[in-house]
């Protein structure tokens, strides 16, 4: 990374105080992501589990989160949006392994999950096309300055990431580079 970057960063974090940060007993930055959160479908022989998740130093003003997972290396030419859920509220800074489960019983109170990619509503774990190259699968969690997005259920991936966007304040990514299907 260019040494002015890492700079300013540093800068930024000085002044603000902590960055939020974002960790997984199932997910290590940089690395290929486990059996666990692999699909299981399509040719892929995985758990399919959400990873758990926690987080910690959001900035000052969160109001609720939002979770992602997302391929912007799918053959596409629109990424694939394995995991999406918003409207978590601002006292949940954890998810248990298993909390997107297709369903949604394990979500927090409060918490909704969009439609993915695969088409259904839930968590589609890591699913690369046969003899990928690695996709650079990105686990996101995002502070947001509203308590609710004001998605409607049936809204895409896409219309939510877009209302993310427009009221994240803060964010914290895994990045696990995978091209294992099982």
């Amino acid at each position: 990374m260019d040494p002015k970057i890492i700079a300013l960063f540093s800068l930024i974090t000085a002044v603000n105080g902590s960055a939020m940060t974002l960790t997984s007993p199932q997910v290590t930055e940089g690395e290929t992501l486990k059996k666990g959160q692999i699909f299981d479908g399509w040719g892929c022989k995985g758990n399919n589990h959400s990873p758990e998740l926690k987080w910690m130093d959001p900035p000052e003003g969160t109001k609720s989160y939002a979770v992602t997972m997302y391929d912007p290396d799918a053959p596409t030419g629109s990424g694939w949006w394995h995991w999406v859920m918003i409207n978590i509220p601002n006292d949940v800074q954890y998810l248990k392994l298993n909390a997107g489960e297709k369903g949604g019983g394990q979500m927090p109170k409060g918490a909704q999950m969009q439609r993915n990619d695969f088409g259904f509503v839930g968590f589609g774990g890591a699913c690369p096309p046969p003899n990928a190259s690695k996709h650079n699968y990105q686990i996101t969690v995002y502070a947001l300055d509203v308590e609710t997005l004001g998605v409607s259920a049936d809204g895409s991936p896409a219309l939510a990431g877009y209302n993310i966007l427009q009221h994240r304040i803060g964010e914290a990514q895994l990045i696990a580079p995978t091209n294992v299907r099982d």
